[in-house]
């Protein structure tokens, strides 16, 4: 078994990480002082990209699906502690779902490690 029935878990938590960083971005560009939400908007995009990218290619069960989890994990948590110093809403929601969707790429099944094909 691979592709999307073996990470399914993980790519629900990238696919919602991804929307939600969106979505922090968004309502970050409407707060008082956007000049001090810059790190966080451009860590919410990128975030955003990363998670999209690992959900398409573990939907495929690609040969680096792990290598990649381990790389959207990284700046699902990098993202997640600049939420963390916001106090708003959608920073908090997505603090939290980075926080999530990092664990969740960090605890592939071990059936996720391939070898070259």
């Amino acid at each position: 078994m691979k592709g999307y029935h073996l990470y399914q878990s993980c790519i629900e938590a990238c696919l919602r990480c991804s929307a939600i960083c969106r979505h922090c971005a968004s309502s970050c560009l409407e707060e008082k002082n956007v000049q001090m939400m810059t790190g966080c908007i451009q860590l919410d995009m990128e975030c955003a990209a990363i998670c999209s990218a690992t959900a398409e290619v573990l939907s495929l069960g690609g040969s680096q699906a792990k290598a990649l989890a381990m790389i959207c994990a990284t700046i699902c948590d990098a993202c997640s502690l600049e939420c963390a110093k916001h106090d708003n809403w959608h920073c908090r929601e997505c603090s939290d779902i980075c926080h999530n969707c990092a664990n969740q790429c960090r605890d592939l099944p071990v059936e996720a490690v391939h070898v070259n094909r």
